[in-house]
């Protein structure tokens, strides 16, 4: 689209920066691009559409992909909805680029990340979702033939669903 260039960061709130910055720099290989912190900034609460919000902050980087991550200590947390602020937990999720998922996934987990399942191969690539420690998901990934985002999502030889022609 004319005048959108790329994703520049995903942002994300997180319980724990400190415990944040350790995962995802000393055990994924994040580089920390440098950090900060803000208290009842007006401008930054007509941003975010809070009131009176406090955070710490740091910005990482893996290649062309950056993170910014908040602690907020105001708002606090409340549960989530519709219309979910920016500074309660979570995304659906992050994939990570990988060139051996069954190599790092051993090292993951042998580091403490949690895995839904072992790495599996489907559709061109060998994947895995994983958990940081507060429960957002990770995804790693191998292109082994195809980039399924480059096309189409299902594979050609996935069988009709049953009522489905074929």
């Amino acid at each position: 689209m004319k005048g959108i260039n790329m994703l520049h960061h995903i942002g994300m709130s997180v319980p724990s920066l400190d415990e944040a910055r350790s995962f995802y720099v000393d055990v994924l290989g994040f580089e920390e691009l440098g950090a900060g912190e803000f208290e009842r900034d007006p401008e930054i609460d007509r941003i975010m559409g809070l009131k009176d919000s406090a955070a710490r902050a740091v910005y990482l980087r893996l290649g062309d992909a950056k993170i910014e991550m908040f602690e907020f200590s105001a708002p606090a947390q409340g549960r989530g909805s519709a219309d979910r602020p920016v500074h309660l937990h979570g995304f659906t999720h992050i994939c990570l680029d990988v060139t051996d998922v069954l190599g790092l996934h051993a090292r993951l987990a042998e580091a403490g990340m949690s895995f839904h399942s072992a790495p599996v191969e489907k559709m061109g690539v060998r994947t895995v979702y994983g958990r940081d420690p507060f429960g957002n998901v990770i995804e790693l990934q191998e292109i082994v033939t195809a980039d399924p985002t480059d096309g189409e999502i299902l594979p050609n030889d996935t069988p009709a669903m049953e009522g489905e022609a074929s």
